[in-house]
């Protein structure tokens, strides 16, 4: 048990990475059993490890523990938190528990025999915590950390403190609330490197930040994704070939049949495939309004732009990142559908959406909102791109 003391004070003692604060300060106080979900990279490990600095310090009452220890192929977790628990241990921070064989039924252990013990664990935005885990249903509380917004990138390059809006706020008041970070900083001279660069963490770090992303979209199809859908390793490559084919068309409309034909396998495969692959927060999906999942979707967009860079053989499309981006900023909270009449997006099944490079020289659209790039400041129907990265 020392050395796990050990390696918690020194890990909390050395955290400063930036942490996604607002999630913090979400998770219910009451909750004794929280799951953190999230992609690879996003930072779930600094996280756990800020949660432990800034709500306990040093106390002894808190430890973090990685499940990928060694430790763990000899000794189960419900015996580690049992002693942990008869030693004063109130609060277990638990990183990587989809690594440990039968971790679903161990937790619950945990819950019923350890009442005043919370845990907080981590684990892959792949793992279905409530859909389909019967084990956990309704105990575990579930929260999804996502990579930085645009408005978190940045406060932390242009060391501001700007606070996020809601769709209808920005859509209502976009001009006055484009003016205030205007007046402050130039969004424009931090927007490319954000979109390039900006939505993993981990771009922090001194190493080179395209190698480490590429290691990072292979790490999280060779181990995420096969391991938690029990894919075999032979599969491994189609896998990976999908992702290829969806990396250079995106976003383009989906041809699961052509798709079947070049990688070789079935269509329902594919399909599965193509559904690991969103869940695993690489790529997203848009349907048109009225179908889901297992139709096929009506276009493949990758989850985030920096992914999009990630693909040094194919040359980026303008026009693709601004679609990619306006999309995952806005699907943590809304619902997107295929748009109609020239606009990509319709948003909560109300509001059409025009994502374009610049302001139209033609008519506008009375009956469209347009999100232009390169715009500063906006006016009427007319709104900046990078606001929309405001929203969280």
């Amino acid at each position: 048990m020392e050395s796990f003391y050990r390696t918690h004070k020194y890990l909390v003692e050395h955290v400063e990475s930036p942490v996604k604060r607002d999630l913090m300060y979400q998770i219910n106080k009451n909750s004794r059993l929280v799951g953190i979900k999230g992609s690879r990279g996003v930072g779930k490990t600094t996280f756990l490890l800020q949660y432990a600095k800034e709500n306990y310090g040093l106390d002894r009452s808190c430890l973090y523990i990685n499940l990928n220890n060694l430790y763990f192929t000899e000794h189960t977790l419900r015996e580690f938190a049992g002693r942990f628990y008869d030693q004063g241990g109130r609060v277990l921070l638990i990183d990587q528990v989809f690594k440990y064989p039968g971790w679903s039924e161990e937790l619950k252990y945990c819950y019923d025999h350890y009442p005043e013990l919370k845990i907080i664990f981590s684990g892959s935005s792949v793992m279905r915590l409530k859909e389909e885990n019967p084990v956990l249903a309704g105990l575990v509380d579930s929260y999804n950390l996502r990579g930085f917004s645009f408005r978190e990138y940045l406060n932390l390059m242009a060391s501001t403190q700007f606070p996020s809006y809601t769709l209808d706020d920005i859509i209502a008041h976009h001009k006055s609330i484009a003016q205030k970070i205007c007046s402050r900083v130039n969004p424009l001279d931090y927007f490319p490197g954000y979109l390039h660069h900006g939505y993993y963490p981990f771009f922090l770090d001194k190493a080179n930040f395209s190698e480490n992303l590429v290691k990072n979209i292979n790490m999280i199809m060779e181990v995420d994704i096969l391991l938690i859908k029990q894919i075999e390793l032979s599969y491994l490559p189609k896998v990976r070939r999908l992702m290829y084919l969806l990396s250079v068309q995106s976003p383009a409309p989906t041809n699961v049949s052509q798709l079947s034909k070049d990688i070789q396998i079935s269509r329902a495969t594919v399909m599965n495939y193509i559904k690991s692959l969103k869940d695993a927060r690489l790529i997203n999906m848009l349907y048109r309004e009225g179908e889901e999942f297992p139709k096929k979707p009506a276009m493949v967009y990758m989850h985030n732009t920096n992914i999009i860079y990630s693909n040094r053989s194919v040359q980026v499309d303008a026009q693709a990142v601004r679609e990619t981006f306006f999309y995952n900023t806005l699907h943590k909270d809304h619902r997107l559908n295929m748009g109609s009449k020239n606009a990509q997006f319709l948003v909560n099944r109300e509001k059409l959406f025009r994502v374009q490079g610049s302001v139209p020289r033609s008519r506008i659209n009375p009956n469209f909102y347009y999100a232009v790039d390169d715009l500063k400041v906006g006016s009427d129907n007319l709104i900046p791109l990078w606001l929309f990265g405001f929203v969280y």
